[in-house]
């Protein structure tokens, strides 16, 4: 029986329970309904870090920010709504407007093949942090630069007796690189440098996965370039350039009078809107690179922006593991009602919870990654790399767990397995190692067997 299974068995024996109580059996049959959900992501962040702007870059659409609790679904037709009322999005200048005044949340379908396996939720600053970890099944954290607020914040959301025993899914963004450094042509290269620093900092390490930066403004431009805009950067980039360099020093000299080529102010007052002054910089010198056209240009912005390393974070440690996030969530949820309506039939259900936490193998997973990764156990030389990897903290599909950069054959992939499994026995068993360090090895153990049972 898988982890999903056991949870959605709990939440029916739940419902047995709590049949007489109305407000909890709503509760526990939206728990049971966000299984078959794609997995929800909440961006959270303090203010002015861009949460909207890394929404748009994921969708792959400009949205005007609501000012309240924003989910993004995926949907035949595009459409919003405010409770039962159905309301409307207006486009102008491109950007998409949905009209929310005075609304608590918003809904908002939109067909894009990236909201398929993602439900995005746009939060705002000042929403708690046990509201934002309690509805989303993992976590964007944004942050311009790491402060100790932005380090309480993800120490609270740790502080659930469950998100202590099932570690909490968060990725932690370092939003507006393209700021870092003055806005430096090389200032998101120094961007993902503070990026790797922090992946390693003790203090971060335990409260998250993964530490990527993003240039979200950069990010929205690539996924939405027009024509027009193209056409006009190809214009500036066609300037000597020492004739564009001054003008490029800040946003008032570029759509100053004085600008050296019949470009329209309102133009480069839009350019400049769109892509930030460091986007301007960074888009002329690549096309006189030679990434001179739309598609050339659009794919080498959503490279280096730090899109594309976003969004395989998202699918390394939420897509792959949707199933024990959701499993996760719903737990977190029952224990809601079980400590609001405390009644004789909850006993039992709460021994069930805490049996389920305590014995799923997926938990142990999370559980040994966040350990290695806070320290709480080391593995000597290499192993703890190793381990890290075959309990899923690369990605849950075998050849990210194997660390296989190549597509084997099924022979070759069991071969490697067996492997894998004959070695981490050995060091299961091995009397050298204390008792911690031998349940770690027992953990990856499981991990490979549960590999090996699926290759058949």
């Amino acid at each position: 029986m898988t982890l999903a299974d056991e949870v959605r068995e709990l939440l029916v024996d739940a419902l047995a329970v709590y049949r007489d109580s109305p407000r909890a059996v709503a509760w526990l049959r939206a728990l049971q309904a966000r299984f078959a959900e794609p997995v929800r992501v909440a961006v959270a962040g303090a203010p002015r870090t861009g949460k909207s702007t890394v929404v748009s870059a994921l969708i792959g659409e400009e949205f005007v920010p609501t000012g309240t609790v924003t989910w993004y679904r995926d949907g035949p037709r595009a459409r919003a709504s405010v409770g039962p009322h159905e309301v409307p999005i207006v486009r102008r200048d491109g950007r998409a407007f949905v009209d929310a005044a005075h609304a608590d949340r918003v809904v908002v379908e939109w067909p894009s093949r990236s909201l398929r396996d993602v439900t995005l939720v746009d939060t705002p600053a000042d929403a708690p942090v046990e509201q934002v970890y309690g509805e989303a099944d993992a976590v964007l954290y944004l942050t311009r630069h790491m402060h100790h607020t932005d380090l309480r914040y993800l120490q609270a959301a740790h502080d659930h007796p469950v998100a202590r025993a099932a570690p909490v899914g968060t990725v932690l963004v370092l939003a507006r690189a393209d700021e870092i450094g003055g806005g430096r042509i090389d200032a998101l290269t120094s961007a993902k440098q503070i990026a790797r620093r922090y992946r390693r900092e003790a203090q971060v390490r335990p409260l998250c996965q993964n530490v990527v930066a993003i240039a979200g403004l950069l990010a929205v431009a690539a996924r939405t370039l027009r024509p027009e805009e193209f056409a006009a950067l190809a214009s500036l980039a066609s300037l000597a350039r020492t004739e564009l360099e001054d003008h490029l020093l800040s946003a008032d000299r570029f759509v100053a009078d004085d600008f050296p080529v019949r470009l329209d102010p309102g133009a480069r007052r839009g350019l400049v809107e769109r892509f930030g002054i460091f986007g301007v910089r960074l888009t002329t010198t690549l096309i006189r690179q030679g990434f001179d056209t739309q598609v050339k240009l659009t794919a080498q912005l959503v490279r280096r922006s730090g899109l594309g390393e976003l969004r395989e974070s998202i699918g390394a440690y939420f897509t792959e593991r949707q199933d024990v996030l959701k499993a996760r969530s719903a737990l977190l949820g029952l224990d809601v009602v079980l400590r609001n309506e405390p009644r004789p039939g909850s006993v039992g259900l709460a021994a069930g919870l805490e049996r389920v936490v305590a014995s799923a193998h997926d938990f142990r997973e999370l559980r040994l990654l966040a350990a290695l990764q806070g320290g709480r156990i080391k593995l000597p030389g290499e192993l703890a790399a190793e381990a890290s990897r075959l309990v899923g903290g690369l990605g849950t599909n075998p050849l990210a767990r194997l660390g296989m950069e190549y597509e084997p054959t099924a022979d070759e992939l069991r071969h490697v397995v067996l492997d894998t499994l004959g070695r981490w026995r050995e060091q299961a068993a091995d009397p050298a190692l204390d008792q911690g360090r031998r349940r770690a090895a027992a953990v990856v153990v499981r991990s490979c067997e549960g590999m090996l049972a699926d290759l058949g």
